[in-house]
């Protein structure tokens, strides 16, 4: 009988330790279940990230192909500029002796247009004294008119306040 129980103890032992180990081996099991949906998650964002790439890639070759045609189109017209330069050099010469005339002419009318500012001058400041010599007789008038009026009567009244605004 001691036999028995001794047996019978250790086979529950055993089978404790067996079912400790299938326990364990199970959480492990889940345990790299979950792992594996995770990297398999990361695997398909990557996989996203790489074909978003591609997609930027193919767009930068597309500008890129833009830009290279752009280029060559400024080749071009870079060389007409540089025809239509020589052309330009060419009549920049004879507008260069056309100017010479020119400045001559100027040089000339100039000094008749000076005489005739200053001419201007002298009789826009002489215009100026007589307008200012006139305004100060119109006020000087228009004071004395006052002094010797009724001011008790609306018109009157009227003319000096006015007078004594524009003061």
């Amino acid at each position: 009988m001691k036999l028995a129980m001794a047996l019978v103890g250790l086979s529950v032992v055993v089978m404790g330790v067996l079912i400790f180990q299938v326990v364990h081996q199970e959480f492990r099991l889940s345990h790299l279940k979950f792992r594996l949906v995770e990297n398999s998650a990361q695997v398909t964002r990557k996989e996203e990230g790489i074909v978003e790439l591609k997609a930027k890639i193919s767009e930068l070759q597309k500008s890129l192909d833009d830009v290279n045609t752009k280029v060559e189109q400024l080749k071009k017209k870079k060389a007409e500029i540089e025809k239509s330069s020589e052309d330009a050099g060419k009549s920049l010469a004879a507008c260069t002796t056309e100017k010479e005339k020119a400045e001559k002419t100027r040089d000339s009318t100039t000094g008749e247009i000076d005489q005739l500012k200053d001419n201007h001058e002298a009789a826009k400041s002489k215009a100026q004294e007589n307008i200012q010599s006139l305004k100060e007789e119109i006020f000087n008038r228009d004071k004395a008119v006052c002094a010797f009026l009724d001011t008790t009567k609306d018109k009157g009244r009227k003319l000096c306040e006015n007078l004594q605004q524009s003061q």
